[in-house]
């Protein structure tokens, strides 16, 4: 594989597990390159109605969202053997401010679902997120008529919340009160 500017430098994979340095050596190329338990994981580039939703989101959460907490796009969560880039991380006040995000100050994280991340998005992703007792998750189908799934962290694992779809607003509590309108984000 050919990286950055240059036509001539390669790269190789590790000699064992991928690591966060790792993933600095691939281009700004609109995949996703994340890191489960040491494997390298890409997503092809994210499509409109994908990057409609983030951004619908984003804004929506950034106006809702009480004094200090942090809302952002594509930023990094660090779970231990792990890297992931979840489309929306939501951090608590006084968080530690670092490139790629502690857990523990992670209050929300949000997939927006896509044909090549459907599985990851609904199996994987909130397995590793819950592990790292992330308190909120949330995933998107965002289709001709998006749907919002909402998890708390229960137990064993996100147990399922509200599932909200229509133009509507309907009031979500976690990670801080917000009111919802799927069908708007598109």
């Amino acid at each position: 594989m050919t990286i950055g500017a240059s036509p001539g430098v390669r790269w190789t994979a590790p000699e064992g597990q991928w690591t966060e340095p790792d993933l600095h050596l691939f281009p700004q190329d609109g995949h996703r390159y994340e890191i489960v338990d040491g494997s390298l994981h890409v997503t092809p580039p994210l499509d409109g109605p994908h990057e409609a939703a983030v951004r619908a989101l984003v804004k929506l959460l950034r106006e809702a969202a009480p004094s200090g907490w942090w809302v952002c796009a594509r930023l990094g969560v660090a779970l231990g053997d792990s890297n992931l880039v979840p489309d929306v991380t939501v951090l608590r006040p006084r968080s530690s401010g670092a490139i790629w995000a502690d857990p523990a100050d992670v209050a929300l994280v949000v997939e927006v679902e896509t044909a090549t991340s459907r599985r990851y998005d609904r199996l994987l992703k909130p397995a590793l997120y819950a592990d790292a007792r992330i308190p909120a998750y949330w995933r998107i189908e965002p289709g001709p008529s998006p749907v919002l799934h909402t998890y708390t962290l229960g137990p064993d694992g996100y147990m399922p919340g509200k599932t909200l779809q229509g133009a509507d607003p309907i009031k979500v509590d976690a990670p801080f009160p917000v009111l919802v309108a799927p069908a708007v984000w598109l």
